[in-house]
């Protein structure tokens, strides 16, 4: 049985409040899951980050900003990754 590795992760800066993360033993993301922030938005990017590898999550996705603020969702979920794999 793979192992999976789950965050609740607390965004910071964005509309959305929680991302919850699974990550094989692999580093491939299983499953992503968006608490707020725009809905149809935030579940296309779950769709397509799903069964990619973390590595390739954060090349894409690190440091995309929303408007004027310092981050948006996507960076925030590259965030969530560090913490997840930090630990």
């Amino acid at each position: 049985m793979a192992e999976i590795r789950h965050i609740t992760y607390k965004t910071q800066g964005t509309c959305s409040q929680y991302i919850d993360l699974d990550v094989d033993e692999n580093g491939v993301i299983q499953q992503v899951h968006f608490t707020g922030g725009c809905n149809g938005n935030l579940q296309g990017i779950c769709s397509l980050v799903r069964g990619m590898h973390v590595d390739k999550v954060k090349e894409k996705l690190q440091g995309i900003r929303c408007w004027y603020k310092p981050t948006s969702c996507p960076d925030q979920l590259t965030r969530a990754i560090d913490e997840l794999m930090k630990n």
